[in-house]
Order: structure tokens, then sequence, then C-alpha cells
């Protein structure tokens, strides 16, 4: 008798374990569900990351992790068509500097790929900075703010592309004029 409820019992919980898992391991069209179901719910502050299929699984809370067995720039590509029809955010690119110096002798098909980036990216202006410095940007964040990591199966280094979440309806000039404003009317208008 405790065998058997001893057997249920561990078949139940890894089944539970295992159904927690999911969503993370979700493949092929999966990570498109997931990633319209997170927009309405991100703003700005929140990350999204196309990776390369090397990218580390993150420990945070804050980050998810999400499996696209599919190319990356056409990955890239239809998460920049989900964000632009959104009205209320929009992205922030940041891309490695290290990719710019990567030789196609190391590793083949990078000036390619760099090429078909910059195709992708002309109307985003990519913020470009040492990847240790994106991912702190992104660890910082993901301490307070959602992240969603969409691993593709791309296979040169220093190819992921982030994607830092911003207001589309404010802009800087807007919150510099509003602070001004605030600085100079304390108590209000």
């Amino acid at each position: 008798m405790k065998t058997r409820y001893g057997f249920a019992a561990t078949t139940v919980l890894l089944s539970l374990l295992g159904a927690g898992c999911a969503p993370s391991q979700r493949a092929a069209a999966g990570w498109k569900q997931t990633l319209e179901q997170r927009i309405p719910l991100y703003g700005h502050r929140n990350w999204i990351v196309i990776a390369d299929s090397a990218y580390p699984a993150q420990s945070s809370e804050g980050i998810e992790t999400v499996v696209a067995t599919a190319d990356q720039l056409e990955v890239l590509k239809q998460v920049l068509a989900i964000l632009s029809a959104s009205k209320h955010v929009k992205p922030i690119v940041y891309t490695d500097n290290e990719l710019n110096f990567i030789q196609d002798e190391d590793a083949p098909g990078v000036g390619k790929y760099r090429t078909q980036l910059a195709g992708l990216l002309h109307n985003e202006k990519p913020r470009v900075l040492p990847h240790e410095q994106i991912i702190s940007k992104l660890d910082q964040s993901s301490r307070t703010f959602r992240t969603l990591i969409i691993k593709t199966n791309m296979t040169i280094a220093y190819t992921s592309v982030f994607l830092q979440l911003d207001c589309a309806y404010w802009n800087a000039d807007a919150e510099r004029k509003l602070r001004h404003t605030i600085a100079e009317h304390p108590t209000g208008l």
C-alpha cells in the first residue's frame, strides 16, 4: 500500500513540476503565442531578447525563456512586426559590439548575417555596446521587471539582439519638459 501511494504521489509531483516547466520549453510556434500574450502585459523597462542557441538559461525570477526552433532573423523580424503594431510600447535595440569584430574565418556566415541584420534594423538605430554592459543592464532590470528570452537556432557568437521596451506614446523630450515644469512649479500649476 505505501509503495503504491508513494509511487502515485511521486508521479503527481513530477507531473506538476513538469507542467510548471512546460511554458519555458515550448518550441516552434509556442514562442510567438507566448510573446503575443506578454506584449499587452509589458511596458517600458521590460525586455525581449532574441538570443542565439548558446545563450544561457538565467536564474533570475523575472526572466522567462522560450525556445524557438527557428531562424534568428526571422524571429527578430516577427517580434519587431508585433511590436510595431503595439500602441503602447516600442523597442530600444541593443546589439553586441563584439559582433563588429568577428571574422568569417572564425564564424562562417557572420558577414552575411551582419548585412542582413543591418537591413532588418535600418529604422531602429541600434545602440551598440560591449556584451557585458548589455547583460548588466538586463540583469539589473530583471530584478524588478520581466524579461522574455526567445532562444533561436542561431550558432554565431554575439548575435543576440536585445530589445528594451519603451513607452510608445511618451518620449524623452516630453519627460524632460515635464521634469522642468515640476521643478519650476513643485506644488502644481
